[in-house]
Parts: structure tokens; sequence; C-alpha cells
């Protein structure tokens, strides 16, 4: 009988992404304390997390979708194209029957909302890991019914209907930043951002600009 090598399996490695320091510890302490698995490192920054994520070539990336200098949806776009063979796992405060599918389009492989249990979170990291796709069960049963059903009874003009850059302008409107600080803060020119603030307004019926603000001011403090 061949001897025993005694070999200790690779652990797992997770990066995690977060603006919020105590999340990210929080998740590090959790996920360290699987046996077969471990926070190989963190950031609270996009730029950052793509140059360590390069250094330390981790088996999945925790990302949340407000970061400190930029959007999740674009990091997790970025990390598609760059390294397709990671799997990136959504974990964020935003609501998951608005955001998850466009995650899911985005490159991620699965959504979990902040509020969820300690154990929901392991199960989302290990089934991502296997390659599955994770959400909530309720999640899982509208996107279901949409793909079966079609998105029948549309009605009023509605937020889905941006596109994820139009959306980003959106909520920046809605947080208070005029076109020119929206401009530096996406890396766009002013004419893009009057270009997508009039598709946002087309798309959902808005007359003007102080119509515009009202709605992205009302979207915000919704979210």
């Amino acid at each position: 009988m061949a001897a025993n090598s005694g070999a200790v399996p690779e652990k797992r490695k997770i990066f995690v992404v977060d603006d919020h320091p105590v999340v990210r510890q929080g998740i590090a302490m959790l996920v360290n304390h699987e046996g077969d698995m471990e926070v190989c490192g963190d950031s609270d920054s996009a730029v950052v997390a793509l140059k360590e994520i390069d250094r330390l070539k981790p088996d999945l990336a925790i990302v949340d979708l407000s970061l400190k200098d930029g959007n999740g949806m674009d990091l997790i776009k970025d990390l598609r194209i760059r390294y397709p063979k990671l799997s990136v796992l959504v974990l964020s405060m935003h609501d998951e029957s608005f955001y998850a599918e466009r995650v899911l389009r985005a490159g991620a492989r699965g959504y979990i909302a902040k509020d969820e249990g300690t154990d929901k979170v392991v199960e989302g990291i290990r089934r991502v890991l296997t390659g599955e796709v994770f959400l909530s069960d309720k999640m899982a049963s509208k996107m279901i019914s949409t793909a079966v059903g079609g998105r029948a009874g549309q009605g009023a003009p509605s937020v889905e209907s941006l596109t994820d850059r139009e959306l980003q302008v959106f909520e920046l409107i809605g947080s208070g930043l005029g076109t020119r600080q929206i401009a530096r803060s996406l890396h766009l020119s002013v004419k893009t951002i009057d270009s997508h603030r009039e598709h946002i307004k087309q798309k959902l019926g808005l007359g003007g600009a102080a119509e515009l603000v009202k709605h992205a001011v009302q979207w915000v403090h919704c979210q």
C-alpha cells in the first residue's frame, strides 16, 4: 500500500472588495474560519483591487457595488475581461430584485444581500466556487418566471429600462452631483454626461432638469 503523502490541500483564495473596513474584516473572519478557504487580500478601491488580483491570483472575488473610487459594476466588467476564469460574487446592501440580473449580465456568478446570515454567505461562496450561480430563492424564482413568461405588463416607464451607465449617472444626480462633477467622477466628457441625461429623461418620461433631479433624489433615498 502506498504511503500517505500527508499533503495538505491548498486553500481556495478569496479577495474582498468593499469600501467599509469593518465589512472586509468581518468577511475575512468568516472565510478564514473555514478550513478550506482563506482571504488572501482586500481593498476599498477598484484600481487597487485590479492590481492586487493580478498579483495574488485569487479563485474568487467578493465585490460590493459601492466602492471608494467608483462603481462595482464597472469593476465586475473589467474582471470579466481581464480574468475570465475568476469567479465573482456580489455582496451588497442594494436591492437584489433590481441589481441581481444586472450583475449577472456584467459577469458575476451570484448576488447576496448584506442582511443575509453568515451561513448564506458561506453557502454562496462555496456554490460560486464550484461554478454554480447563487441567488436568493425568491430572486431565482423571479428570474425563472421572467424567462418563461417574459416581461409582461411593463406599465409606466421604469428605472429598470436604464443601461448600467445611465443608472450610474442617475444615481450620481440623485446624490447631488452636477454634470461636471459626474463627468470627472466617471472620467467622461461633459458632452457624454449631457447625452446620458437626455436619454434618462426620455426613458423615464421626464420633462426637464428639475424633474430629473427630483426623481433621482427620490430613487437614491429609497435605496
